[in-house]
């Protein structure tokens, strides 16, 4: 058998036999795509398993995640994983998930398994390898020079996320972008003909994308050949369709949806294994000449990795201040000082709005922060995340045609103005790819309502512990006229229910400076800031808490002057404003109240427990919580006899002011229900 043929062997069998000892997973795909996989990661793919961090490795990214076992075999036999690894596949507290786990496995590059997302996370990852290597490279110091691979599937590809994605990437000329498209013909219900029946190539071909086929999936020649053609395209991603047999070698199983999600079981491995000339016993074996042949592969990659060592040292030589710079930005470095410009809002009772005052304060911290990079959904004008003077990222041009919202500038991948189009979901998952990239600080945005858009991605980038930003604005039914599709109503909640993701919303200007400041500075887990649409009132920090209070999550904005306050109120957002004039009229009253400011419960609970009683004592058993969104989870805060007043259904089409009324956030209203929770008590007690 030719040392080819043998190391493709040895994949599919560590497969199978990975999914036979678990009785669980998928061999189907890895039986199938082996030498694909084989080939690329053995002849094309640059990466070092002595630095499995070095950053101009390629990026290869299985996005259909559930063949992880062949991902596995290969992070093994290149010297990420050791056998035992293997061996313990889907099982507790092992490095072999079943899916691709990011941080979990030396090797991978990112989370994949919910389909598409790998494909759109791969767009972002050579984004990023454009953006720094349009800042840092020079002619014969070329430090940023890789490919993004990723292996695809025909679930993938029916993904809406990855359409939108591989729009964005054919419109960008993404040339250093290549997928090979594991085309087999079957989803785990059935044939693909049942579902799917479009010219795959043509629609890549219409999206800008340089497309080939594969007729034999089996031989290493020809996919070889595909891969190197694909590179040499400079300005187009490319599409490398490769005819594949899932469950390739299982006598029964081969090219049926029953080899793909479950184990071929003990009597069809034995008849495999002896179909492939693959000894039955024992399980998990893998010759010394497959051994030898790995070894050289995993030399090249030492000696790629020194090579470019050599090349980072000689740059240093030459741009000194570049190389600095270069150490700063992988390692997202903040200089000193870097909030120094951030601006101070005087007291305004006009005020305004927080998105209009992010856009002041982003663009405050952007000449220090060098590497934040981002852009929306198509909304600059409305959420106003444009960075001035910085320029568009796109592809080089001779012209520059104006566009709405942003400074004229370069046309060129140095720009970080990305404008994403109207795609949401690909936004979401492109940002996860920068991120994961390395050396870039992305961020998106869109209205908080179209947050529901990027979901998959945002709780994949809390499972990563991305540094991710969202800039989320028109937050609530105060966005007005255009009625209940675009009023956020239940997303606050649900972004709240997403485990490590950071949700902030400040309450006026002062406080989405320091939102900012956290932002910047998050270093695990992506952070949502929540913006108004509607003017704001900017609070006299001198007659109340200042600002800083938003970095604790929660703060006690306003205090009566009472020992202990008969009430106390929390309030986040522009709610803070109408609960503020309750409180004032409440003191006239009588009525002694504390008002805390609660933009943030991630962070407040991550808080003290003696800053936590301080700022909500368990003494004070009449609360209200005030927030224009659903009241799901607030009971936790105001407790069984505490009042919440939120929203539980859909909004309206009507001006902000009469929404905020009819939803009875006024003071008049809070004043009213503060009273009829106190009497309550009162009778009670009574």
């Amino acid at each position: 058998m030719k040392i080819d043929e043998l190391c493709i062997n040895i994949l599919r069998m560590l497969s199978v036999d990975m999914v036979q000892e678990a009785n669980s997973g998928h061999p189907g795909l890895p039986m199938g795509a082996a030498p694909m996989a084989y080939v690329l990661w053995t002849k094309f793919l640059k990466h070092n398993p002595q630095n499995p961090q070095w950053p101009d490795r390629d990026r290869f990214i299985l996005s259909a995640g559930h063949g992880s076992a062949l991902l596995y075999a290969l992070l093994h036999l290149t010297g990420y994983l050791p056998l035992e690894e293997l061996k313990r596949f889907r099982q507790w507290g092992s490095q072999t998930p079943g899916h691709p786990e990011y941080r979990e496995t030396p090797g991978v590059e990112c989370t994949t398994g919910p389909l598409g997302q790998g494909f759109a996370m791969g767009v972002g990852m050579a984004m990023a390898e454009r953006f720094l290597a349009s800042h840092f490279n020079r002619p014969g110091h070329e430090i940023v020079d890789h490919f993004t691979y990723g292996l695809v599937s025909d679930g993938d590809l029916m993904e809406g996320v990855a359409a939108e994605a591989a729009s964005l990437a054919g419109h960008l000329k993404l040339g250093k972008l290549i997928y090979l498209y594991d085309n087999n013909s079957i989803t785990l219900a059935g044939e693909t003909r049942l579902v799917f029946t479009e010219d795959v190539a043509r629609r890549f071909e219409a999206y800008g994308w340089h497309v080939q086929a594969v007729q034999e999936g089996n031989d290493p020649k020809e996919i070889g050949q595909a891969i190197q053609k694909a590179q040499e395209q400079k300005s187009r991603p490319s599409l490398i369709s490769v005819k594949t047999h899932i469950g390739y070698g299982s006598p029964r199983k081969q090219d049926t949806f029953e080899a793909h999600g479950s184990p071929l079981g003990v009597e069809e491995v034995a008849a495999t294994k002896k179909n492939l000339g693959w000894p039955l016993e024992p399980k998990f074996f893998v010759p010394q000449e497959v051994r030898a042949h790995f070894k050289e592969v995993i030399a090249r990659g030492t000696s790629l990795g020194k090579e470019w060592k050599e090349k980072l040292e000689s740059y240093h030589t030459s741009f000194p201040a570049l190389q600095k710079e270069w150490g700063q930005w992988m390692n997202l470095e903040l200089p000193a000082g870097w909030e120094k410009d951030i601006p101070f809002f005087p007291p305004d009772a006009k005020g305004l709005a927080t998105r209009a005052a992010g856009s002041k304060i982003m663009n405050a911290l952007a000449p220090h922060v060098p590497f934040l990079i981002g852009g929306s959904a198509d909304l600059n004008p409305s959420t106003n995340t444009v960075l001035k003077g910085r320029g568009n990222f796109q592809p080089p041009r001779t012209e520059e045609p104006p566009i709405q919202g942003a400074e004229p500038g370069p046309w060129s991948f140095a720009g970080a103005n990305i404008h994403f189009g109207v795609r949401e979901h690909a936004m979401g998952s492109i940002l996860n790819g920068m991120a994961l990239h390395g050396g870039v600080l992305p961020y998106g945005s869109t209205f908080l309502v179209f947050s529901d858009y990027m979901r998959p991605a945002i709780r994949l980038a809390a499972l990563m512990k991305l540094r991710v930003i969202y800039v989320f604005t028109h937050d609530s039914v105060a966005l007005g006229e255009d009625g209940p599709t675009h009023q956020p109503v239940e997303h606050i909640a649900a972004l709240r229910a997403i485990p490590g993701l950071t949700v902030i919303r400040p309450a006026d200007a002062n406080e989405a400076g320091e939102a900012w400041k956290v932002a910047i500075q998050h270093e695990e887990g992506p952070i949502a800031l929540l913006m108004t649409r509607q003017a704001v009132p900017v609070i006299d920090r001198t007659r109340f808490a200042p600002a800083e209070g938003l970095h604790r999550g929660a703060y006690i904005l306003a205090e009566s002057p009472a020992d202990r306050p008969d009430v106390l109120i929390l309030a986040t957002g522009s709610e803070i404003q109408p609960a503020l004039a309750a409180f004032q009229k409440l003191g006239e009253e009588g009525i002694s109240a504390r008002l805390v400011s609660m933009p943030s419960w991630e962070l407040f609970e991550k808080q003290p427990e003696e800053y936590k009683l301080q700022v909500i004592p368990r003494e004070t058993l009449l609360r209200v919580s005030i927030e224009a969104g659903a009241t799901q989870g607030w009971h936790k805060y105001v407790g069984p006899g505490g009042e919440v007043m939120g929203i539980d259904r859909f909004g309206a089409s009507a001006p902000a002011k009469a929404l905020l009324e009819k939803f009875g956030f006024t003071a008049e209203n809070i004043v009213g229900r503060v009273k009829a929770l106190l009497g309550s008590a009162a009778n009670k007690k009574g």
